[in-house]
């Protein structure tokens, strides 16, 4: 049986803690990215179904963001490349980032 020192449990506990903590990935408006791709980054990326996509989009395009879901640590920064990705590939500066909830 392995033996763990007080350092290595308070490390445990940290890990512990970031890995139950929840983050917001939220979309900030721009000028130039298209409702549609905003639409579409919604439906493919975080799976969301065409009314609530929009709702959403709409709210991004009055408020200057909007949040599209929220995930563990991992999963958040996943989405954000994603979204990161396909933005670059379309010629869009499209940004995603993420808050703590």
């Amino acid at each position: 049986m392995e033996h763990k020192n007080d350092e290595s449990l308070e490390l445990e506990g940290q890990e512990k803690e970031t890995f139950l903590k929840r983050y917001k990935v939220v979309l900030l408006n721009d000028d130039f990215t298209s409702m549609d791709f905003v639409v579409e980054i919604l439906m493919e990326v975080f799976s969301h179904p065409l009314d609530s996509a929009i709702n959403i989009m709409l709210a991004i395009h009055r408020e200057g963001r909007g949040v599209c879901g929220v995930y563990t640590f991992e999963v958040a920064e996943t989405k954000i490349s994603q979204v990161k990705k396909r933005a670059k590939e379309n010629e869009y500066p499209l940004k995603a980032i993420m808050e703590e909830e």
